[in-house]
């Protein structure tokens, strides 16, 4: 019996996804969420580097003072990054916490950017920095990650060299590895504006 039951429960929620009007789509806001361990592809040392991510998109709740900027944008998120390196050389874990401000979604994929609002002595240099991240959902065992102060830099225009400035929902590709740990990107298309705004 409890075998049947079963079978008419999938057979039911098969009937109902038929049923939805072709092309209905998932009203849910994009999420990127999870927490992982990955491996740097280059300067392979013992540290364990982490990211953990609670981000989910907030459209048009971000208004800057700009022209155009007066309704936000509609990659405006909210949520938290949280970051841990485990420094093997010193034996210290240095953590960090930035207030996602913005993501873009496509299935699978996911960059974001946030400010940075809480840093252990060691990061405090990224007080108040906006930073970027990038996500690859690949299924557990597949996932990759990117950011920012890792592999990128900036010229400011007398040619100097210096750490790159981070706009909104701008990070690298995913180019480091997940060896513990998922993360999961639930994709949403950016929307235009409410209506009356």
């Amino acid at each position: 019996m409890r075998r049947t039951f079963g079978w008419g429960i999938a057979a039911a929620a098969i009937l109902v996804a038929a049923a939805a009007p072709a092309g209905a789509a998932d009203r849910r806001p994009a999420r990127v969420t999870g927490s992982a361990e990955f491996a740097l592809p280059y300067g392979q040392d013992g540290d364990v580097r982490s990211f953990a991510f609670d981000a989910r998109s907030a459209p048009y709740s971000r208004p800057i003072p700009l022209p155009g900027g007066e309704m936000g944008s509609p990659a405006d998120a909210t949520g938290t990054v949280r970051v841990a390196h485990w420094v093997a050389a010193d034996n210290i874990t240095v953590r960090f916490e930035a207030a996602v401000d913005c993501m873009i979604t496509s299935p699978g994929h996911a960059t974001l950017t946030g400010i940075v609002t809480r840093a252990d002595e060691y990061a405090s240099d990224f007080l108040g920095k906006r930073v970027g991240f990038s996500v690859q959902d690949g299924g557990r065992g597949r996932d990759r990650v990117g950011f920012t102060w890792s592999a990128s830099a900036d010229q400011n225009e007398a040619g100097q060299w210096g750490p790159a400035r981070i706009g909104t929902c701008l990070a690298p590709a995913a180019f480091a590895t997940v060896t513990r740990g998922d993360y999961t990107v639930r994709h949403a298309e950016l929307t235009a504006p409410p209506a009356g705004n």
